[in-house]
C-alpha cells in the first residue's frame, strides 16, 4: 500500500473515532507498518499483516483509548507485544510519557527500532515480567495509567496492572465484544486489589462488525504488598 492511500484511510478512520491526526503522524504510522511487516518475516510479532487490517485492527483500535487518557499522563503498557496500544498512543499523543513493558526481549528489540526510526522521544522500553516489575519500587504505583490489550482475562490483568498505578490512577483494559463472564470473574480481584470499574465503553471499529470494550478501572487505595504474586501464579491461579 502506497503512503497516499494509507494516509487517506488513517485520516478517514481517525475522523470517525474523533481523533485528530497530522501528516507527520501518518508518516510515522506508515514507517511503523513497514517495520512491523519486515520484522514479522523474521519473528512472530502479529498474525495481522495485510495493510488494511493493520490500520484498523492495530492502529485505529489502539488509539480508541486516546480520549480516555488525561493530558501529560505517565503510562505503562503492560505486555505490549508488538507495541499495541503504546506505540500508536505515543505517535498521536506526544504529551504522554509511555513505558512499554514486555517479557520477550526480541520484541523489545523490535520496539527499540520503531522508537529510533520514528524519533519517539516520549517512549522507553523495559524487558520484564509484570509480576516482577510490579514489585520494583521504581515502578510500583508510579504511573497515572496502565494499559493492556489482548493479554489475559480481566481478573489476571488486574493483578498485573493495578500494582503499577498510583492511587487515583486508572487501568484501561482493551477487550473484545464478550466480557460478561470476565466482569463476573473479576469481582473478587477488584475488591482485593482495590480497584473499581468506573466506565465500560462499548463500540464497534469503523466500517466493521468488530465489537470492542474499553474497561476503565480506578485505583481506590494502595495495592496490598503481597500482590502481584510470583511469576506465573496470577495466570495459573486467578483471584476468584
Amino acid at each position: 500500500m502506497e503512503i497516499n492511500e494509507f494516509g487517506a484511510k488513517m485520516k478517514d478512520f481517525c475522523q470517525k473515532i474523533d481523533v485528530e491526526i497530522t501528516d507527520e503522524q501518518i508518516s510515522k504510522f506508515y514507517k511503523y507498518m513497514e517495520l512491523l511487516v519486515d520484522w514479522n518475516n523474521k519473528m512472530n510479532l502479529t498474525a495481522i499483516t495485510e495493510p488494511n487490517d493493520i490500520i484498523l485492527k492495530h492502529f485505529i483500535d489502539s488509539i480508541t483509548i486516546e480520549n480516555s487518557i488525561k493530558n501529560d499522563s505517565k503510562v505503562i503498557d503492560v505486555g505490549t507485544g508488538a507495541g499495541f496500544p503504546g506505540i500508536p498512543l505515543s505517535i498521536i499523543r506526544n504529551d504522554l510519557k509511555i513505558t512499554l513493558m514486555d517479557s520477550l526481549n526480541k520484541r523489545i528489540n523490535f520496539l527499540d527500532e520503531v522508537i529510533k526510526e520514528n524519533c519517539l522521544n516520549n517512549v522507553d522500553t523495559i524487558h520484564s515480567r509484570a509480576e516482577e516489575l510490579g514489585r520494583n519500587k521504581d515502578y510500583r504505583e508510579q504511573f497515572d495509567v496502565a494499559t493492556s490489550r489482548a493479554v489475559a482475562s480481566l481478573d489476571v490483568l488486574l493483578e498485573y496492572m493495578l500494582p503499577f498505578v498510583k492511587v487515583g490512577g486508572y487501568c484501561i483494559c482493551m477487550k473484545g465484544s464478550n466480557i460478561d463472564e470476565e466482569l463476573e470473574n473479576s469481582k473478587k480481584a477488584l475488591t482485593l486489589l482495590n480497584g473499581k470499574i468506573e466506565n465500560i465503553i462499548k463500540f464497534e471499529l469503523p466500517e466493521s462488525d468488530y465489537g470492542r470494550n474499553i474497561i476503565v478501572v480506578k485505583k481506590t487505595a494502595s495495592t496490598p504488598g503481597r500482590y502481584p504474586r510470583k511469576p506465573g501464579t496470577p495466570s495459573k491461579e486467578p483471584i476468584r
